[in-house]
């Protein structure tokens, strides 16, 4: 028999050991529970960063990506100061490194034929070396959601007094410009003056030889061209006001410049700097130009189409003159567009 004092012992030595082990079990389950932990934050860590990584490729290819993906089609109304306002683009696009593209249709025709219509949403969507790009042409407004494009291209366009633009046709169909003087023209040789044109009634005149910033902004429809269609003066301020990202008039170009600069910088940087100082390259005029009578211009005032080609002009210079005092200042008779005037603020949920 263990006399009792050893029996203490041993059971104490027993005690003492099984704390022992006991504690160090539980220093090993925290330590493995502390080794766990830390391996499943790495994991997670490197789960996010992958994440991470992935979502910012994903963010920033297409980002990088849509930056070229863009097409602007001016689609422009003759004698409204297109082609002058064209030479800027075609003046900055190397410096800028984007297309420009003309789109020259068969007579000048400004309606295409269906099959024409699929090609050319086709090129405009899908012709990627041609992009970032800038395609302009005597071409009425095409809508490309109808064929099915998720991404429309941006619009922009420029139109002009009617009376004024009609003079300027006339005169210009028949001396020509200072841009190509060398070139003869379809009514070449043709001597009389708008007043003797209006005077004597002439077709070249007439006031059905006003509609047509109407019929270009109104598209490839057939109301577009039955003239004086009241549809398609609607349907024309519809489109101006969803379809176009903006619309100038060529009596205040350079606002319309400017504005188109800080639209769209991508593609106009340096284009209110070049169209105020450069060589004036860009400016086109009509020859031998003789301002009509205002016994001329009231009588085309008289006219039905007249006054619905004037109430669409009126229309889109009220809706310019809008975006303009929203972004545009004068001071010291020079102008400038206005610092961002709006920030971010309440960000919720707070990041450390």
């Amino acid at each position: 028999m263990i006399p009792p004092k050893f029996q203490l012992l041993a059971l104490l030595a027993f005690a003492v050991a099984m704390f022992f082990l006991e504690n160090q079990i539980q220093k090993l389950e925290e330590s493995r529970g502390k080794l766990e932990r830390a391996i499943a934050r790495h994991e997670v860590r490197e789960i996010e960063q992958r994440h991470t990584q992935g979502g910012l490729r994903e963010r920033e290819a297409p980002s990088a990506a849509d930056s070229e993906d863009v097409v602007v089609i001016y689609n422009r109304v003759p004698k409204t100061a297109s082609t002058s306002f064209t030479n800027i683009a075609y003046d900055l696009c190397g410096k800028n490194h984007y297309h420009v593209l003309h789109i020259n249709t068969t007579k000048n025709n400004p309606v295409m034929s269906m099959q024409d219509q699929v090609r050319f949403v086709k090129n405009v969507t899908e012709w990627r070396e041609m992009k970032p790009a800038i395609y302009h042409g005597h071409v009425s407004f095409l809508d490309f959601t109808k064929f099915g494009v998720k991404k429309k291209p941006i619009y922009i366009n420029v139109i002009r007094d009617p009376i004024e633009r009609l003079v300027s046709y006339y005169y210009f169909l028949r001396f020509g410009d200072d841009y190509r003087p060398g070139l003869r023209r379809r009514k070449q040789g043709d001597k009389k003056t708008f007043d003797e044109c209006v005077s004597a009634g002439g077709s070249d005149c007439a006031p059905e030889k006003l509609w047509l910033q109407i019929p270009f902004f109104c598209g490839h429809y057939s109301e577009c061209w039955n003239v004086g269609s009241h549809w398609a003066l609607e349907q024309a301020k519809y489109n101006l006001v969803n379809e176009y990202l903006l619309v100038g008039v060529t009596e205040e170009l350079e606002d319309f410049v400017m504005m188109l600069e800080a639209a769209l910088p991508r593609f106009f940087r340096g284009a209110t700097e070049l169209y105020r100082t450069g060589k004036k390259s860009h400016l086109r005029k009509t020859s031998e130009k003789k301002p009509p009578t205002k016994e001329s211009i009231a009588k085309l005032q008289q006219s039905a189409i007249w006054k619905m080609e004037n109430e669409f002009y009126e229309f889109a210079l009220e809706q310019f003159q809008f975006v303009r005092a929203h972004a545009v200042r004068e001071k010291d008779g020079e102008l400038y567009l206005l610092a961002q005037n709006f920030f971010y603020e309440k960000i919720y949920p707070k990041t450390n």
